[in-house]
């Protein structure tokens, strides 16, 4: 995982395997690639702005 996922809104916590997760989910093929390194960068990567409905409220 690269240091974009710690930033990601497909990044969460599983309780039970108690460790961080992308839960995006992916294809067969999708998965294959981004566990083995093909991609880049992430296109899945989705900012998670948990102040984006504060925002609107002001």
């Amino acid at each position: 995982m690269g240091k974009e996922c710690e930033n990601c809104l497909y990044y969460d916590y599983d309780e039970e395997a108690e460790e961080y997760e992308c839960i995006m989910s992916l294809d067969e093929d999708e998965y294959y690639h981004f566990i083995t390194g093909k991609f880049s960068s992430c296109p899945y990567f989705r900012y998670d702005n948990e102040y984006k409905i504060v925002n609107k409220q002001i």
